[in-house]
């Protein structure tokens, strides 16, 4: 049986997410024609579909205040702030890592799709990419399967926005995995919106028992660095102060609260699972009022998502604690008497998964020397963590990793380090790139940070369509990256800071 083509393109980008969404938009602006697939029916992922919402707009900034991520994510902020839909930048002496800018998550959702519109891009939706066409050690184009029956899809430069390599792995892209033996899979979570708070409850209890406030993890690391440690003596000044818990988060200075204190009555009560979940939120922003956001208290511990019969059960279990963890917010958390749930994601996070190899992998070390490469796309102050995750599924009434012996880097002298185009190229395979969180790393790195996703996702967009244009490889694009940067400047995005 033939099968039929959908169609040739410049570019093609499979998975429609943050990072897929930022890759297409921008090659279609170079002018590139580009298709992007997507298997759900919406855009967005983390965003909006299996989201981080709450702290989505985060670690802009280094601990000196010194913006190192821009581009279409400031892009999208700023169009979302113009509807209504979004917090403003913090004030520039509240900007650090961990300041916050609030998005309505639903509404950026709906704005990818007009800019996706407004930039001429080819979408599929209900589409999946099951298997990758080969010209050598070139890819070709994509096999994908839908309502219509299965078709091929060429072009000239394939983008793996798939979040787990869906088509690196297909066409031979060597990776690594965390070896489960030694090292706990970062787990991943299923998240849900509550509404119906009372605030000035939520405010009383955290003025009463401020240490809880700035409490993280549960139980904290004997050593802080200098700038968290000034940072939490910031928040707790400013609840003295403020009439509301809320007057914090629209400065931009708190993005989450924790309840570890209450979180243990549940857990010891037989309310929440005995490990693993705690009853701690972020914030997010809905139409001028703040919702609370639950990211980790649904977790499933020990799962590879690139597993499906481990995913599967992963979605179950965390769906399961939702309805467990709803009862527990309602009887525990003071101001939540009332409280309601309003959304249920759609789909569960991963976190953890393959880490491909690409021309350059990032290391802890170039991290932890706030590294910058001539290659530079993009941007990051995220830290590393070497021996464990962030995450964990080990402890009672805590969602973090408590493990004493884990080793957490980030940049010296607080500031930033380069990502190169080098991650964004895969050993072994021509004509394809990485966006999002298959960029190149080692296992040290849990890329599931969305900003960082959305400038990769941009820089591979730009790539391609160059590439396209040239009739060159990605790799060929290695030797000479200045149009590349050029462009990306123009777009917005910050190559080069002092940090």
């Amino acid at each position: 049986m033939v099968m039929k083509v959908y169609g040739n393109f410049d570019v093609v980008v499979v998975g429609g997410g943050a990072s897929g969404c930022a890759a297409a938009i921008s090659a279609a602006r170079v002018g590139a024609n580009t298709l992007l697939i997507e298997r759900f029916g919406t855009v967005g992922g983390m965003i909006n579909v299996s989201g981080p919402p709450g702290w989505a707009f985060s670690h802009l900034w280094n601990n000196h205040g010194e913006q190192i991520i821009g581009g279409m994510v400031e892009e999208i902020h700023h169009r979302l702030e113009k509807d209504g839909k979004a917090t403003p930048y913090p004030a520039p002496e509240d900007r650090y890592f961990d300041s916050f800018a609030f998005i309505d998550p639903d509404w950026a959702g709906l704005l990818l799709v007009q800019m996706l519109e407004e930039s001429k891009v080819n979408v599929l939706l209900h589409t999946l990419a099951v298997d990758v066409i080969m010209d050598g050690d070139a890819i070709a184009g994509v096999v994908v399967e839908n309502i219509s029956g299965r078709m091929a899809v060429f072009g000239k430069v394939i983008i793996d926005a798939t979040g787990e390599g869906d088509i690196a792995v297909r066409a031979g892209v060597p990776f690594t995995k965390i070896d489960r033996t030694k090292e706990e899979i970062d787990p991943p979570s299923v998240a849900f919106h509550m509404d119906g708070v009372d605030w000035g409850k939520v405010t009383k209890y955290f003025k009463e028992n401020p240490d809880e406030l700035t409490r993280f993890p549960s139980r904290p690391r004997p050593m802080r660095d200098p700038f968290s440690e000034a940072r939490m003596k910031k928040i707790q000044e400013a609840l003295m102060k403020a009439d509301s818990i809320l007057d914090l988060a629209k400065r931009g200075i708190l993005g989450s609260v924790n309840f570890y204190a209450l979180s243990e009555v549940a857990v010891k009560n037989g309310d929440l699972p005995p490990t693993g979940s705690d009853l701690g939120f972020f914030f997010t922003y809905r139409d001028g009022h703040f919702q609370p956001v639950f990211q980790h208290t649904a977790q499933a511990a020990d799962c590879d998502v690139t597993d499906v019969r481990e995913l599967t059960k992963a979605e179950l279990i965390c769906r399961k604690q939702i309805a467990m963890a709803i009862k527990a917010v309602k009887k525990y958390l003071p101001g939540f008497e009332n409280s309601y749930c309003t959304k249920v994601l759609f789909a569960i996070r991963g976190r953890e998964g393959r880490h491909f190899i690409g021309d350059y992998q990032l290391t802890s070390e170039d991290v932890a020397e706030a590294r910058k490469f001539p290659d530079v796309i993009a941007k990051s102050a995220m830290s590393t963590s070497i021996g464990g995750p962030f995450h964990s599924c080990r402890y009672p009434a805590d969602s973090m990793n408590l493990d004493m012996f884990i080793k957490r880097v980030s940049p010296k002298n607080g500031g930033s380090y380069d990502i190169p185009y080098r991650c964004l190229v895969p050993k072994k395979v021509e004509n394809l790139l990485l966006a999002g969180k298959l960029v190149s790393t080692t296992e040290d790195f849990k890329r599931d940070l969305l900003p960082e996703n959305i400038v990769t996702g941009q820089a591979a967009g730009v790539a391609a369509a160059l590439c396209a244009k040239k009739n060159i490889t990605p790799r060929d694009l290695e030797k000479d990256v200045s149009e590349l940067q050029k462009i990306l400047l123009e777009q917005g995005a910050i190559l080069y800071t002092k940090y």
